[in-house]
């Protein structure tokens, strides 16, 4: 099944067709919510400016790139039609090597729990992004996990080595959050294929926005108040 979304409100209007599909596969508010849940698990303990970094790269490379990637060529939809299969698994695979790269540097450096952390992290890509195993972890709870709890630990794990009470709390609000972008995103992907209800499709793109934004805001308030 092949759906249009060249029209989603985080693709850029202007430019080339193949730029704006560039853009629009890196999902860029949804990347930039899970890397910010990445830098709350950092933020919370006593944290290293590299480290913070080296996290942000993390996420972002590992769901901006590698996993909305792979998705766009191994999913069962093809929102983005028809794209050069290698050279997008070329790319996500690239984007991959660097996230391993880092994550075992501070893994054996003195950060061992990034080894659990990024062994479920890793399967939950692969087996969401690429159906595998029927497509039984492609579902709320396995994105909830991986985008919405793993990455506060991570964030924390890169720091500390530890998670905290703080650490926990915190994913419950990032699983919390998670669950209401995936189930009004699903909305509002099922408004916008049905074309009809143009102010129910709008309502869940002002909520999605509005999300985006606050999380945004909302980190970059926790780093100045933790500088």
């Amino acid at each position: 099944m092949q759906q249009d979304r060249t029209s989603e409100w985080f693709v850029p209007k202007i430019g080339p067709r193949n730029f704006r599909i560039g853009i629009g596969m890196l999902f860029l508010p949804y990347t930039a919510i899970v890397t910010c849940f990445a830098l709350w698990g950092s933020l919370v303990t006593d944290f290293t400016l590299d480290r913070i970094v080296s996290i942000g790269i993390i996420y972002f490379l590992a769901v901006g790139v590698a996993a909305h990637f792979l998705d766009a060529v191994g999913g069962k939809t093809k929102p983005w039609g028809t794209l050069p299969k290698r050279k997008i698994t070329s790319i996500a695979i690239s984007s991959l090597v660097i996230v391993f790269t880092i994550g075992l540097y501070y893994a054996f450096l003195d950060s061992p729990l990034l080894f659990p952390i990024g062994i479920i992290e890793g399967f939950f890509l692969f087996a969401y992004n690429l159906e595998l195993f029927g497509g039984k972890f492609h579902n709320n709870i396995s994105t909830i996990i991986s985008w919405g709890i793993l990455p506060v630990f991570a964030g924390s794990a890169i720091q500390s080595n530890s998670i905290s009470i703080e650490t926990i709390i915190l994913s419950c609000i990032s699983a919390g959050i998670t669950y209401v972008l995936i189930t009004t995103s699903r909305k509002y992907k099922e408004l916008k294929k049905e074309g009809i209800e143009s102010s129910k499709i709008k309502n869940k793109e002002n909520i999605l926005k509005i999300i985006t934004l606050v999380v945004l805001s909302g980190t970059i308030l926790f780093f100045i108040l933790r500088v």
